[in-house]
């Protein structure tokens, strides 16, 4: 009896009862439409994307949705492991890895529809109050310019009241989901706003994976992999064309 159980144990440590890649991957995001939220469609293109490569490469997943900071947060100390929605910024590479871009986001300034603020360069815009989404990574440049006068908010939607009240000059928002929120939550100040006509920038949007994982580096390979895969066979257009883009 005593070698049975012998045996038997040293059958369960040599095959455990999941392989990491059968665990599922607890996924988290912003709300974020039309890219990430759970009121839409597959919580949105985004979280589409991703669960899809990643089902591809044989992972199962799970998803949550909490305010940015709380995802970030969450990410540094394991309570999840994949971030959906990430631009890159160098200092989030000391607790996570990141995937290849599988989506391009386009920032553009807003300001009051008759302001005329022309913007070419950032001196431009030192005169200005800017509303931002607290822990979002917009451009280098930008973050990183302390002259720039910054109004820090939870939300774009707050951020675009607090535009069209006069208390902050501009805000700033990836065109899309700019453009998503002013056709249903911001239809009211809609009329109000307008868009900058040069963008900020041009950003690459990433999964971002746990340092803690301990296959952080193969979860991002397989999902680049099978994006590319994706990319190839048309599935990806397709999952774009489910979502309206």
């Amino acid at each position: 009896m005593n070698r049975l159980r012998f045996l038997l144990l040293l059958w369960v440590l040599l095959h455990p009862l999941s392989s990491p890649a059968e665990q599922a991957l607890r996924l988290v995001a912003d709300p974020w439409p039309p890219f990430t939220d759970k009121s839409l469609l597959n919580n949105g293109v985004a979280s589409d994307l991703v669960v899809n490569a990643l089902a591809r490469a044989g992972y199962t997943t799970v998803y949550a949705q909490v305010p940015w900071e709380r995802a970030v947060r969450g990410l540094q100390q394991g309570t999840y492991d994949v971030l959906i929605n990430a631009w890159y910024k160098e200092d989030r590479k000391e607790f996570g890895y990141y995937s290849q871009s599988y989506l391009i986001n386009r920032v553009r300034f807003l300001q009051r529809k008759g302001s005329g603020i022309a913007f070419r360069q950032l001196p431009d815009l030192y005169p200005y109050s800017i509303a931002v989404v607290r822990g979002y990574a917009y451009a280098d440049a930008f973050d990183q310019d302390a002259r720039l006068s910054k109004v820090g908010v939870v939300s774009f939607e707050g951020a675009a009241r607090m535009l069209a009240a006069q208390r902050v000059q501009l805000t700033l928002e990836d065109e899309l989901v700019a453009r998503h929120h002013l056709s249903r939550s911001l239809a009211g100040v809609r009329d109000q706003l307008e868009f900058l006509p040069q963008p900020l920038s041009e950003n690459g949007l990433h999964i971002l994976i746990s340092l803690r994982h301990p296959r952080h580096k193969q979860i991002a390979d397989d999902f680049n992999r099978e994006i590319a895969a994706m990319r190839a066979d048309g599935s990806y257009e397709q999952i774009l064309r489910h979502h309206g883009l």
